[in-house]
Formats: C-alpha cells, sequence, structure tokens
C-alpha cells in the first residue's frame, strides 16, 4: 500500500488503528502531544464490552493479552440512595463487561506496535490541505509532515476536527470532580466495604458519587454535580482543603462511607467539566481526513467512550485494508456505519446520564439497570 496515514493521538483508538494496521501490513505513524507513554496518568478502570471493546482487541489480535489483565470481580455494582441504603446489587461475571485497568490496556496496545511508530512530544498545532486529499501537518516543535490519509484520534477538543466540522463540544450542565482515596481498606475500611470489589453509584436527584475500585487498594471516585461553570470557577481547586470542603458541603447528610469518598483522599480534588458535541454529530465527506473516538462523537461518559473509540479504529483499519489504495472508498465504508452507529450510542449515553443524575435519581438508574439486567 502507498498510502501515508498520520493518526493524530495515541490514546485507545488511535492505537487500536494504528495496531489493526499492522496486523494487515499497513504502516502509520500515530503523532502524539505528550512526550512519553508516562507522561500523566491514564485513568482508572475501563469496562470493556464483548460486542465493540473487545471485538476491536480481537480484530487487533490482543484479545489473550487483555484477559491476563482482567480485575476479578471489577464488573459488580451496587447502587445507593444517600443515606446508605443499598437499592440494587450486581455481582457481575467478567464475561459480557470485564473491568481492567486503562494504563495497562494502553501498555498492550503500545507494545504491539513497531518501535517507532508513536512519535511523542508532537503537539498539532495545523493542517493545511495540499490538494488531491493530501494534508500537511505542522506540529509544535517545529516538525511537519504530509500525509494522503489524516486521521482525528484526538479527543474532545480535536484539532482536526475544525477540518471537517465546525462543531465544538458544549457543556452539559454537569461537572465531575475527581478524588482518589488511597490504602482505603486500611485508613477507610467502611468506604471499602461499600464499594465492594467493583463499582459503587450513591444518588440523589441532581448529584451523586461514583466510585471503583482500583488496583492497590485505590478507590477512584467522580462527584457529579449539576451546577454552572461559572459555580465550578468559583471554587479554587489548588486549595485542597478549601476545594474538598466546598464539594463536601453538597452531600450535608449524606452516609459517612459515601461523604468520606470526598473528603477521604490525599490529593486535591480536580474538576471535571462534561461536554458532548450534538447528538447525531456528522459531516461532509472531505477528501484524506476522518475522525474517531470522543474528536467525531464526544458524549456524556455512560461506559462506552473507550469501547466505541477502539471499535471505530478498528472498523475503520478493517474498511482501508479492505479498500486498498482508494482512501476515499474505505472513508465513506466507515463513515457510513460511524454516523448511525455513533448517534444510537449518544441517545443511549445521554439516558444512562439522566437516570443516574436526573430528578428521578437513584431509583430512575435502579429501574434502568433492572430493565437491561440479563435473565435469570
Amino acid at each position: 500500500m502507498n498510502t501515508s496515514i498520520a493518526i493524530i493521538g495515541a490514546g485507545l483508538g488511535g492505537l487500536t488503528l494504528a495496531r489493526v494496521l499492522h496486523v494487515h501490513g499497513i504502516a502509520a505513524t500515530v503523532y502524539e502531544a505528550e512526550a512519553s507513554a508516562s507522561a500523566r496518568p491514564q485513568g482508572g478502570m475501563l469496562d470493556m464490552h464483548e460486542h465493540d471493546g473487545q471485538a476491536a482487541l480481537r480484530a487487533a489480535g490482543l484479545y489473550d493479552a487483555f484477559r491476563a489483565i482482567i480485575q476479578t470481580g471489577g464488573d459488580a455494582s451496587r447502587v445507593f440512595d444517600k443515606d446508605g441504603r443499598l437499592l440494587f446489587e450486581d455481582g457481575g461475571s467478567d464475561g459480557l463487561r470485564p473491568e481492567v485497568p486503562r494504563a495497562a490496556l494502553r501498555a498492550i496496545l503500545l507494545d504491539s506496535l513497531p518501535a517507532g511508530t508513536v512519535q511523542w512530544g508532537h503537539k498539532l498545532t495545523g493542517a493545511t490541505a495540499l490538494g488531491g486529499g493530501r494534508h500537511r501537518l505542522a506540529f509544535d516543535n517545529g516538525a511537519s509532515v504530509s500525509a494522503d490519509l489524516v486521521v482525528g484520534a484526538d479527543g474532545a477538543w480535536s484539532r482536526v476536527r475544525p477540518l471537517l466540522s465546525p462543531d465544538k463540544p458544549a457543556y452539559t450542565g454537569t461537572t465531575f470532580v475527581e478524588t482518589f482515596v488511597r490504602n482505603a481498606d486500611v485508613l477507610q475500611p467502611a468506604s471499602a466495604e461499600a464499594v465492594g470489589p467493583g463499582g459503587l453509584f450513591a444518588l440523589a436527584p441532581r448529584q451523586g458519587i461514583s466510585a471503583h475500585r482500583e488496583p492497590d487498594g485505590v478507590l477512584h471516585a467522580y462527584v457529579a454535580l449539576r451546577k454552572p461553570l461559572d459555580w465550578i470557577a468559583g471554587i479554587d481547586f489548588s486549595d485542597r482543603d478549601a476545594a474538598t470542603a466546598r464539594v463536601a458541603g453538597e452531600f450535608d447528610g449524606w452516609a459517612a462511607p459515601l461523604r468520606t469518598l470526598i473528603t477521604g483522599g490525599d490529593a486535591a480534588p480536580v474538576a471535571r467539566p462534561i461536554h458532548a458535541l450534538p447528538n447525531g454529530h456528522r459531516w461532509e465527506r472531505i477528501a484524506g481526513v476522518t475522525l474517531l473516538g470522543d474528536a467525531a462523537h464526544l458524549m456524556p461518559p455512560s461506559g462506552d467512550g473507550a469501547n466505541l473509540a477502539m471499535f471505530d479504529g478498528a472498523q475503520l483499519a478493517e474498511a482501508i485494508a479492505a479498500h486498498g489504495d482508494d482512501i476515499e472508498a474505505a472513508l465513506a465504508a466507515y463513515e457510513r456505519e460511524l454516523f448511525p452507529r455513533s448517534a444510537a450510542a449518544a441517545d443511549d449515553a445521554y439516558s444512562v446520564f439522566d437516570a443516574c443524575y436526573g430528578d428521578d435519581a437513584p431509583h430512575s438508574l435502579v429501574d434502568f439497570l433492572k430493565s437491561v439486567a440479563p435473565a435469570a
């Protein structure tokens, strides 16, 4: 194949694309803004779905390696009300949606690629059309390259997306505040017991706490608040004690083991406003460029983001392999399936998000989970 392929972003989606292309004997280069694979933490646990994330790993020839990093019991889940009453429990199966650490999954993908595939320290600053579908890419380190195909796998604030679409992510009205409780089984045993081996949702109308057990006794929590951005901006998150007190103040009266997921951490909480692209985001076909993952269909978190990105990457690679040097035919085939798939996923994501943080929580989430639970 004579087509030069530039993938922008070394997240799970971009790496899956590069890996499945490699399986088919097709070379690609991944350009990543971060300086190295260890430049920052890679997030918490991911549940890998059988029909998309696991399917992508099978296409990548990495299914066995994935199975080796599953956290046993990690897909168990519990739902509590704010008073600590257990409303729903699912022991999990480690089959349809097993949990794995994101960093370990990314390491598997990175290790599966030929040396030099990922070019670290390359932050895209601009892309210029050269005609015939080719683009010249400029990076902040002074480097520039040209490519027959540019794939934006660079997340929510993609620098490739403007080549295709004027749409930008908008604030959903909800912010997650990220906290960590370390050595929880020793230091915060009541919270550790509440979370159990997997995950916890403690909810009330328009707010909640979700947490998941990670390796080494870490409880990783997201505190959800439906607040305007200026309310969030009014908190100094660099001041650990003040920020923790301000967020915890929204949960006065909650059961102590739940509230400790906010107050029991040893680091400053981090605000993560939730943004999303318009439902059904799509674009007209423009030669030589496409998107995958959050760059294509950013939506509220519902457990699907990483799975969708990896499936997008695998599907795009398969389309390229099937069409050879006819890149436009490959992109048309990929996008023909991408758009309805991502629109349906976005509808589902908003339904789950509202079940978690809407006016009927936590009972709306319990009803949802019962509706999708496998028949006994």
